[in-house]
């Protein structure tokens, strides 16, 4: 790998002061996250792929509050919008992921089921696989992989449809955005992915 991942190690910018800055950042966080979780794969460290797959997942989730939130607050109640942009978007609460994939879901299709399987990755990082599928919904390393990758999949393509034109027009999409994009794209070939 040769994104530069001592990038995520930076203090984020503050949502309050530079929006645009904090939705660049956080998209960085995604993509280099998004590496990492290929690097564990390909290793055979299954949950630790999905830890960092579910970190790029809420890295995007906030990025993309960040990005659109006029449009996505625009229809909830008054005290939701007000949740979201007072609070959710900072700390995306794992507890809240459910809720807020579906308010994005009006806007980017599927978002909500892909964010269940995030979340179910989140689980399986925990638990491990679980042939009785009591504690985790993955039964084997093989099955949770499949997710890891898809959802990796699935990350890049809304990061190169949506995030990465409103980040070049706000003048927020840097070389290291586009080095670690074309990392992950170069993955995927190999993998066979894309």
């Amino acid at each position: 790998m040769t994104a530069n991942t001592e990038l995520l190690e930076k203090p984020l910018p503050k949502p309050r002061r530079d929006l645009a800055a904090y939705a660049s950042a956080r998209t960085l966080e995604a993509l280099l996250e998004s590496l990492l979780a290929l690097r564990f794969l390909e290793q055979g460290y299954t949950r630790n792929a999905a830890s960092k797959a579910f970190q790029a997942w809420q890295a995007l989730t906030a990025t993309i509050l960040a990005l659109f939130q006029d449009e996505i607050t625009k229809e909830p109640p008054e005290k939701e919008a007000k949740g979201v942009k007072e609070k959710a978007l900072t700390r995306i609460p794992t507890t809240r992921l459910k809720a807020l994939g579906q308010l994005i879901e009006k806007h980017i299709p599927y978002y909500a089921h892909l964010t269940s399987t995030a979340l179910d990755l989140h689980d399986y990082q925990y638990h491990g696989p679980d042939p009785d599928t009591e504690l985790s919904k993955y039964r084997s390393r093989i099955e949770a992989a499949r997710d890891i990758a898809m959802l990796l999949d699935k990350l890049v393509e809304l990061i190169e449809r949506y995030v990465k034109p409103e980040l070049e027009h706000r003048g927020r999409w840097s070389k290291e955005h586009e080095q670690a994009l074309q990392e992950l794209l170069r993955e995927f070939k190999r993998r066979g992915q894309k």
